[in-house]
């Protein structure tokens, strides 16, 4: 600050010892006839210019000079030819320019009703010289200032202007209108008044009613029109049913036009983070590159003898009509975890989602900040892990957390996305929307902001939040505004939305929202649910049920068709595959160990697929072929796979549907492993077997047990999914029952259609038990992101709905 005083200090040494003396440009600051020696203090006090200082050690050895660099700051000074620019009925735009040499923080707007006894109100945060202010009333006088401020601070406001906003035009037409000719140049209109609708005493009120009923302003809408870039104006909103279109437009030439798109965005990197590359800051920041502007940036509040304890790398980010909706911070640092925990409790937040693994690619991502058990202390804040809930793609854990000295206890509840891979973006929305749709419906809604972080917290989290607040524009606007909300997100954090391939995976997770929609259900709800799917509306081909599962497939992936399955469609792998159109993602396929020599060694068509609770839980794959059957006895080996679940026939309506790839009555081997049968147990609806399966390699042994479901008929679906619930409950069982820990493999003939009923029903009944809920759609769909044409007819489909109801109704607390 101008007026202040500081000391330099200069330290030299030698032998013999120098004399020390200061200088600053041509004039020496210190008394030539009574140097120092070694050591030299100089004192500067009333300070307003900055400067450069220079220490000048001198010794019969020669001289030798260093220069300390002293700089003055001040408030900034007020801002210089504040305009209107333009007006409307309820919103007046302002133009000024900064009138400081100096970069500053931020400007701040403040304007009131003139006349008006009441203070002048401020809009935060302001980062251009041009801003428009809405909400305000038609064809009154406002008075409007603004403010620059800085790292020092707040300096004094410009001069006052004044304006007047303009008419508007009326809301409805006259009533009752009459006309009467009086000549032939002459004619006499009568109208007649509208009746108040309350007395004149309540005018004051019916004024403040209405404010509370209009649309809240979107701070994005908003800084669109104070932002005036050349890209938000050519990249308008987009509504979502022009979406499917919009995006096949982006997507020609190889995505040229959504590469041009993503690069136009404005970085957004005009503003200052004094604070960020503060010396005492920078060990807080986990990027370098990755800061906090000082405009947007959560100032925590100060923790007494503790210097720039108001600092945490994390900025304020606007949502749909919800100024500050979000937090976007990095994943936390072992220097920051106890900053972290002041602002979850300083902000009130309730919602911490996560969307990184704590290590990736055996890099350190994000620091643990949560107890794993019991209690842990973080500086001024106590935190108690009270549940753990571990899902296939999700973690949602709950804590109780309190501040010391405060008799308040809050809960805060973190979901840790499981789906993001090391690398680019997930290769379908379908979990991350799911994920959305659980953390939007646990937040409350007067909860502080969201705190959204992966590792620098401007990929992953840029992702999230954009979706997010679309999402909500759609159910409001139907519309989307993807471009503009980068863009006002880089303004407020920088590098929103990393990548190209991010911006892509945005447009895709919200056009496949816009075609699927919301079909969670309660269990409670189940049956009418039900009952409407099944009656086609007037004038409809197709039931309810019918258009649901042809949605399955209406949603495509940008990805080119033919890089999915690159192993399986290699020469030496086709005749592998049981039909052509059935194949393993590359993504998810199972490889088996390679064998040396042999090309194509690591391949069988079989695919991961997670359960509720774990990932790849289970193995799909088709019914083995003669050709196969070694790499099928291989692949439960290696994957520690000892339930088998078959639902086929060996051959139905005369054609092979599986290979019997196990030995009936003696040993056989099957390349390096000698299977044994060891019992065969015939139950009403399925066959047990049980087999030792001993690696001839080094004499390892293990129990794999096969149940074949023979209540399934060769055409169509069972008429009841009684027995296939019962089927479903016995191998669960028997997992649990022997305690094993690799996935259950589950077969038919192509490994789809009966393979995708078993896994959707083992999840949809799985989550009815925990959750009360049913998404059949949203199950299949992730099924079949993870293996094609899963679930692949509609009676099918229809029998996972059915199943699902008569699983309810044996129950007799689901009915309550």
């Amino acid at each position: 600050m101008p007026g202040g005083s500081v000391n330099l200090t200069c330290v030299a040494v030698g032998s013999p010892m120098p004399f020390v003396k200061w200088v600053s440009g041509e004039v020496g600051l210190s008394q030539e006839n009574h140097l120092p020696v070694g050591r030299n203090v100089l004192e500067l006090t009333n300070i307003h210019q900055s400067a450069n200082y220079t220490c000048v050690a001198m010794s019969d050895l020669g001289v030798i000079e260093a220069t300390a660099q002293v700089t003055v700051k001040a408030l900034p000074k007020m801002p210089h030819f504040l305009g209107v620019v333009e007006t409307t009925a309820t919103s007046v735009t302002l133009n000024w320019e900064s009138g400081n040499a100096e970069p500053v923080s931020y400007y701040l707007v403040q304007y009131r009703p003139k006349l008006s006894d009441n203070g002048f109100q401020e809009v935060d945060g302001v980062a251009s010289t041009r801003y428009s202010i809405g909400g305000l009333s038609p064809f009154s006088e406002y008075e409007f200032r603004v403010l620059a401020v800085n790292s020092i601070g707040r300096g004094p406001p410009s001069s006052v202007v004044e304006t007047r906003t303009g008419e508007q035009a009326p809301s409805s037409a006259p009533l009752h209108v009459q006309a009467r000719l009086l000549s032939s140049s002459n004619i006499l209109v009568h109208k007649q008044e509208r009746k108040r609708t309350a007395p004149a005493k309540d005018e004051h009120l019916l004024g403040k009613k209405d404010a509370l009923v209009a649309p809240i302003a979107d701070p994005v809408e908003m800084r669109r029109l104070n932002s005036h870039t050349q890209g938000m104006k050519e990249h308008p909103p987009v509504f979502v049913s022009n979406l499917a279109d919009h995006i096949e437009r982006l997507k020609a030439n190889s995505g040229l036009r959504f590469s041009q798109e993503y690069q136009s965005i404005d970085p957004g990197q005009q503003f200052t983070w004094e604070n960020s590359i503060q010396e005492v800051n920078k060990p807080k920041n986990r990027y370098a590159n990755v800061v906090a502007y000082d405009h947007s940036r959560i100032i925590l509040t100060s923790v007494d003898g503790v210097p720039a304890s108001t600092y945490i790398n994390a900025n304020y980010i606007d949502g749909y009509r919800k100024q500050n909706a979000y937090i976007a911070t990095q994943g936390p640092l072992p220097e920051t975890l106890c900053d972290f925990w002041r602002m979850v409790w300083e902000q009130r937040t309730c919602t911490i989602v996560m969307m990184t693994h704590l290590e990736e690619k055996s890099r350190i991502k994000c620091e643990q900040y949560w107890p794993s058990r019991g209690t842990e202390t973080y500086g001024m804040i106590q935190v108690t892990i009270l549940d753990t809930v571990e899902l296939a793609t999700y973690v949602m854990r709950t804590f109780t957390f309190y501040k010391n000295g405060s008799s308040e206890k809050r809960e805060v509840q973190q979901f840790q996305f499981l789906g993001w891979p090391d690398h680019g973006v997930p290769e379908y929305p379908t979990t991350t929307l799911a994920f959305l749709q659980k953390v939007r419906a646990c937040n409350p809604p007067d909860a502080g902001p969201i705190i959204v972080h992966c590792s620098a917290g401007v990929g992953r989290t840029g992702c999230f939040i954009v979706i997010d607040a679309m999402l909500e524009r759609m159910k409001h606007e139907k519309s989307v505004d993807i471009y503009g909300h980068v863009t006002c997100m880089r303004a407020q954090r920088n590098y929103m939305v990393q990548t190209e391939d991010q911006y892509i995976f945005i447009h895709e997770a919200l056009l496949e929202a816009a075609t699927c929609g919301c079909t969670e259900v309660t269990t409670r709800n189940l049956y009418t649910h039900i009952q409407k799917l099944n009656q086609s509306a007037a004038g409809e081909t197709l039931t309810p049920m019918a258009q649901e599962f042809k949605k399955l497939t209406s949603t495509a992936n940008f990805k080119a068709q033919n890089m999915r399955f690159i192993s399986a469609n290699l020469p030496c792998n086709k005749f592998k595959n049981r039909l052509i159109n059935i194949m393993p993602f590359e993504f998810t396929r199972v490889c088996l160990k390679p064998i040396r020599g042999v090309e194509g060694s690591d391949y069988i068509n079989a695919s991961f697929i997670n359960g509720y609770r774990h990932q790849g839980a289970y193995i799909a794959t088709q019914g083995p072929l003669a050709e196969t059957s070694e790499d099928f006895w291989r692949m439960l080996w290696e994957h520690n796979s000892t339930i088998v679940v078959m639902l086929t026939k060996l051959r139905e309506m005369g054609r092979e549907k599986c290979h019997q790839y196990w030995p009936a009555e003696c040993s056989a081997r099957y390349q390096y492993f000698v299977v044994d049968p060891m019992a065969e147990y015939n139950m009403p609806q399925y066959i047990l077997r049980e087999f030792k399966v001993t690696d001839a390699r080094d004499g390892q042994s293990r129990t794999i047990r096969q149940f074949q479901f023979t209540d399934w008929p060769e055409q169509g679906v069972p008429k009841t999914g009684e027995a296939f619930i019962d089927f479903i409950g016995q191998v669960h069982k028997t997992k649990e029952q022997f305690g094993q820990d690799g996935p259950i493999t589950v077969h038919c003939s192509a490994g789809v259609g009966r393979t995708g009923v078993f896994i959707t029903l083992s999840i949809v009944l799985e989550r009815m038990r925990h959750e009360g809920v049913v998404d059949v759609f949203q199950t299949v769909k992730i099924l079949r992101t993870q293996r094609p044409a899963m679930v692949q007819t509609e009676d099918q489909y229809q029998l996972c709905y059915r199943a699902a109801l008569e699983y309810l109704g044996s129950f007799d607390h689901y009915a309550t």
